[in-house]
């Protein structure tokens, strides 16, 4: 190959490249490294309930499970 081919072809390479740097940046860039490592975190995170949340919980079984009458009004 001449030296105008590699030109050329270093060009459309280069043009290429430029065209697709959002797509490559976002597959293999800094802030894709980021939502990498952030997702990897997230995996291995616990929910903690709190006794509050607890004591709600069992309020709301406990009054969903009193039993309820049907009275009228009498007006």
């Amino acid at each position: 190959m001449s030296w105008p081919w590699i030109v050329l072809l270093a060009l459309a390479l280069a043009l290429v490249v430029a065209a697709e740097w959002r797509r490559v940046s976002g597959l293999v860039g800094l802030d894709a490294r980021r939502a990498r490592d952030r997702q990897r975190r997230k995996a291995s995170l616990k929910l903690i309930r709190t006794e509050e949340e607890e004591f709600a919980e069992s309020v709301q079984r406990d009054l969903s499970s009193l039993p309820t009458t049907k009275e009228r009004d009498r007006s």
